[in-house]
């Protein structure tokens, strides 16, 4: 009996014909011996002349040698042909005496001993078997010294090894060679294990590279592919094609003899989803075959909630991993039975890339060679209850434009040129420089622009009118526009109704470089529903609290971040962090702080359970934004929060590590909207000026806590919405009344204690409400339009109000200290007058004079310090240029020795009718 050399336990084979003998070779050759020898020796030799042409073996010579041998073998068996003619003569049942030497083979005897016939066939045959597998020999002994190139880093072996059982027999017409195994030496793989093959297929394996790829197993190396629709896969390795076996499902295997210590060489796949070999094929790297691409130590701080670069961990990051360029998905989904990506480059089916789960992290991860920036893509995620969901990352940098929900992967070649405001940036102290804040919705100041667009025309006309800073409505995506940005489903994205986020970041870039700072509201309380995004998100209550009455926000129809859970804090606080670095805003406006803070907010009694302390307020949601806010100054020098918050909570801008009166460190915000000012302040002006005495306590009541909190003093978007009116048709009068009322608003708002806050379309008088499907109405300011200069009035007083502003230390140097401050005149409720005084660091004072009245006041004594001996008019908001009706103290006013309003000296201006008027040392 003859060994066979390649069978998996080197058994010798009988000297009774095998199965693949008995019906020739690769299914088709003759039935006779003699045939099936032919068949052998010339699929041994088309074998090795496919492996052989035109390569070199490892050493570098070419297979001169086997090439011979192959001739020889296949000459060998051709001569088996005239075997006939051997027999000795005499033998029983012999006709007619052996033909003479040289006589034609056509003229041989007809007629030998079956018997005979039987044993030279038979003895024929099996020589020339032999032969041919020895043929193979020098091929596949080549063939694995060039397999064992060792790699940088080999894969891991996580296969189980499995008794080293002998395959089955090939199924006719598989394209295996003639003693059953696959072409090139590979042979048939172990069955894989009727558990692991459901989950793998269901999109439930945890672990799907200790299926798929190459591992180390008995006998050699074992390659399993899942390509679902493929009609083949091929393993290329050392040049050498070698065909996995189908195993049906979209699963193909194979195993690869090869020496018991020797390195998994390099590979890659060649699938074929073509009819015939050559067609539709494409050759690429094997996913299964990388280790993990996120670090020990990236696991460590997810676990513990403290990785301040998120981004760079999870989510979609182009990369190259051992020379290959593709792109690393990583997803945190610890609830899953399993995560796939899903995308353009799979035609939407998740089959064939499974994730692997990244021990007790709750880290799924896989590095997809060949996928790059721009390939759109979503994660299929398989629920507990084995269901699937199709979700976007919630770490996609990028997404398609709404309403498209998928994500893009994404990688920034962005070069910034905003250096030098960078740098004074990190020396920036907000409180004690001026703040003048433009509130932008950009999908609707001019309405078509992209970012690119914008660049163009936002920072011209933002520092011509003097706003040290614009404030963007929410840019992160948002499925919905009508929610103008704060129902957010993409945290990380800028919104791609206006271009790529390299697009947005040349818009703050443009900003910057024009000296424009950029503020952005930041939406951490709340998101939607969509069953798209982060909404159970794995199946469970994951970003969102597990108590729905918790998670249920009752205004707005969204789900509330569970802010108790490490991981959704993380992802918040270095969201924040994100944007403040990758895309260099200058300062974040957190929205609907008030929400967060307080667990009865907009919930009846029997709606909400008390902290553990039996109080209302939300504890989690005050560490989340104390870690925030500590966060953000200590990662961003001269960045600058600001909260939206609307109640008497104790301590928004006080440190954190400063405890207050009620037991809680402050949560360390830079600024506070002051919401009661905007409100108190505006009851009073939507009264007429009749009326205006019963309410003057609303125009002072802010100074009694203006130095509790840093505050921004805010006309934003909210006031000028949903049949509130725009500032200047809150005004009561007529059309000249009206503007003038809003003149004086704004030289009292630019002169009170406080930064402020503008909404677009505010600066030129708008009459209608802002709508974000149509944005500023900007005719109003064409020549052509009759009224245009009414319009143009009102803007050109908010540009003298800003450069003023920036002129004059007094109206910002000590915004936070009470000593930067004085009343002149505060009960003058039957005259409509305020007046007070303004100071800077080093004493320089400014007067400002408010009439809210429409009658004008001439000599109105004004109680001013002593050591100035004139004032002059720096700013009246009734000057003809502004559309009023230009009365004014032209000429500098002097000081009179007389006390008024407790000061030992004092002036008589004139006040105009509806105007507020700003004096300085003459």
């Amino acid at each position: 009996m003859t060994p066979r050399p390649d069978s998996p336990d080197n058994r010798p084979l009988p000297d009774t014909p095998s199965r693949s003998d008995r019906t020739g070779a690769r299914g088709g050759g003759s039935a006779t011996p003699a045939g099936v020898a032919e068949g052998a020796a010339e699929a041994a030799a088309q074998s090795v002349r496919k492996a052989t042409a035109g390569k070199k073996t490892a050493t570098g010579k070419t297979t001169t040698k086997k090439t011979a041998k192959t001739a020889k073998t296949a000459k060998t068996a051709k001569t088996a042909r005239t075997v006939k003619s051997a027999k000795p003569a005499g033998t029983a049942g012999t006709a007619k005496a052996a033909p003479a030497a040289g006589e034609a083979a056509a003229e041989k005897p007809a007629e030998t001993t079956t018997a005979a016939k039987r044993t030279a066939r038979k003895t024929t045959a099996r020589k020339t078997a032999r032969k041919a597998v020895a043929a193979q020999a020098p091929v596949r002994k080549a063939v694995a010294k060039a397999s064992a190139v060792p790699q940088d880093e080999p894969v891991k072996d996580h296969a189980p090894n499995r008794p080293d059982t002998r395959p089955p027999a090939p199924r006719r017409g598989d394209g295996r060679d003639a003693v059953g195994e696959p072409g090139h030496g590979m042979r048939t793989a172990p069955p894989l294990d009727p558990g692991e093959r459901q989950r793998l297929l269901h999109g439930s394996h945890h672990d799907p590279h200790a299926v798929l790829g190459a591992h180390r197993t008995a006998g050699g190396v074992l390659f399993r592919a899942l390509r679902p629709y493929a009609r083949a896969v091929t393993v290329l390795v050392a040049g050498v094609r070698a065909e996995l076996h189908d195993d049906g499902d979209g699963l193909f295997s194979g195993l690869w003899p090869l020496a018991e210590k020797a390195a998994i060489p390099p590979y890659r796949l060649l699938v074929r989803y073509g009819p015939e070999p050559g067609t539709d094929e494409i050759e690429t790297e094997d996913p299964y075959r990388f280790l993990p691409a996120l670090g020990e130590l990236d696991l460590h701080l997810i676990g513990e909630g403290r990785h301040e670069e998120l981004w760079r961990a999870l989510g979609a990051r182009p990369m190259t991993v051992d020379g290959v360029t593709g792109t690393r998905f990583t997803v945190w989904a610890p609830n899953a039975l399993g995560v796939r990506v899903a995308g353009d480059f799979s035609r939407w089916d998740g089959t064939a890339f499974p994730m692997r789960s990244l021990g007790g992290s709750g880290v799924w991860e896989l590095f997809l060679p060949d996928v790059g920036p721009g390939t759109l893509y979503k994660f299929d995620i398989t629920r507990p209850d084995g269901s699937h969901t199709l979700r976007a990352d919630p770490m996609a940098r990028r997404t398609e434009v709404p309403p498209a929900t998928a994500s893009v992967v994404e990688e920034s070649s962005y070069q910034w040129r905003d250096g030098e405001w960078m740098a004074r940036r990190a020396g920036y102290a907000p409180h004690r420089e001026p703040l003048s804040i433009y509130e932008v919705h950009l999908p609707s100041w001019r309405p078509g622009l992209t970012y690119r667009d914008l660049a163009e025309q936002l920072p011209a006309y933002v520092k011509d009118l003097g706003f040290t800073h614009v404030e963007l409505m929410p840019v992160a995506e948002h499925p919905f526009g009508g929610s103008w940005g704060y129902q957010v489903t993409g945290f990380y994205a800028p919104t791609a109704r206006m271009g790529t986020p390299d697009d947005f970041r040349y818009l703050i870039d443009r900003l910057h470089q024009e000296g424009i700072g950029v503020l952005m509201d930041w939406v951490p309380a709340h998101f939607p529903k969509d069953d798209w995004a982060l909404a159970r998100f794995d199946g469970t209550a994951l970003y969102e609290h597990a108590d729905p009455a918790r998670a249920e926000h009752p205004d707005w129809g969204t789900l509330e971040f569970n802010f108790g859970r490490t991981e959704v804090r993380n992802f918040l606080v270095a969201n924040a962090v994100y944007w403040c670095e990758e895309f260099h805003i200058d300062g974040l406006r957190v929205d609907a702080v008030a929400s967060m803070l307080y667990l009865d907010y907009s919930r009846e009694p029997g709606q909400w359970s008390p902290n553990p302390h039996g109080g209302r307020e939300n504890l989690d949601a005050v560490a989340f934004l104390q870690e925030t806010n500590a966060t953000v100054y200590r990662r961003c020098p001269g960045v600058v929060t600001v909260a939206e918050e609307s109640t008497a909570w104790d301590g928004v801008t006080r440190a954190t590590h400063h405890t207050g009166p009620g037991g809680f460190g402050g949560l360390g915000f830079g600024f506070k909207w002051n919401m009661g000012w905007m409100h108190d302040s505006l009851e009073y002006m939507v009264k007429e000026p009749v009326h205006r005495k019963y309410h003057h306590n609303e125009m002072t009541f802010s100074m009694v806590y203006a130095y509790s909190e840093n505050y921004v003093l805010p006309i934003s978007h909210d006031e000028v919405v949903h049949g509130k009116r725009s500032l200047v048709s809150k005004m009561p009068g007529d059309w000249w009344q009206q503007r003038a009322n809003h003149r004086a608003y704004l030289g009292f708002m630019w002169s009170h204690p406080g930064k402020q806050l503008l909404f677009m379309g505010q600066e030129f008088a708008q009459g209608a409400e802002w709508s974000e499907a149509h944005g500023p109405d900007w005719w109003l300011l064409d020549p052509a339009y009759s009224a245009a200069g009414d319009h143009r009035g009102v803007r050109d007083l908010v540009r003298d109000l800003n450069h003023l502003y920036a002129a004059t230390p007094a109206l910002w140097e000590r915004d936070t200290e009470p000593a930067g401050f004085s009343w002149i005149e505060g009960g003058a409720a039957d005259d409509n007058v305020l007046a007070f005084l303004r100071y800077a660091a080093d004493g320089s004072p400014l007067v400002a004079v408010s009439n809210f009245s429409p009658v004008v006041r001439h000599g109105y004594r004004i109680g001013v310090p002593d050591e100035v001996s004139a004032w002059r008019e720096v700013l009246n908001t009734d000057a003809a240029r502004y559309g009023g009706s230009g009365v004014g103290n032209p000429e500098p006013l002097g000081s009179e020795p007389v006390p008024a309003h407790g000061r030992p000296a004092h002036i008589a201006p004139t006040l105009p009718p509806l105007a507020t008027i700003w004096l300085v040392p003459a």
